[in-house]
């Protein structure tokens, strides 16, 4: 079975997270970042995302051309984890998640791509996360729309 970790990464006007009904996030123009993490995700799948990600050009230059990246716009980050990317919906109706890491795996794969995101995407204080396995509720403005999924090992 083909496994990868993956991303969605929608870019936004504006973002926020409410976790567990009690904590706000919010940010401005930047990327929304939803990351899953498969049980056999390693290291090299955090580095070449956080990399695809911190170099991405889909912000509109002066033409109106995706042509700009992440920092060019000085923009921010809110990184969640999403275990449901994994969702396997081929039996019934219930979606299962068995390819999703468990905790002990996903967790430091999880906060290693928040640390690298950190040095390669913009300043501590751009980069906003929500909370490993917590309630979250999110609510964006898709600029465009624009959302790309990528994954690590389909590298297209």
């Amino acid at each position: 079975m083909f496994v990868t970790m993956r991303a969605v990464v929608q870019r936004v006007s504006e973002c926020s997270i409410l976790i567990n009904g009690t904590e706000k996030k919010t940010m401005g123009i930047g990327f929304l970042v939803l990351l899953g993490v498969e049980q056999t995700d390693q290291e090299e799948d955090v580095l070449y995302l956080a990399n695809k990600i911190s170099n991405m050009r889909i912000f509109s230059d002066h033409e109106g051309k995706m042509n700009l990246a992440l920092s060019d716009v000085r923009g921010s980050l809110m990184i969640v984890s999403q275990f449901t990317l994994f969702a396997s919906t081929k039996k019934g109706n219930r979606p299962s998640f068995l390819q999703s890491a468990k905790p002990d795996t996903a967790i430091p794969l999880y906060e290693s791509f928040i640390d690298n995101c950190k040095k390669l995407c913009a300043p501590d204080s751009n980069i906003h996360t929500g909370v490993f396995g917590a309630d979250m509720k999110i609510s964006l403005t898709n600029d465009g729309p624009v959302t790309i999924i990528l994954d690590s090992k389909n590298k297209e």
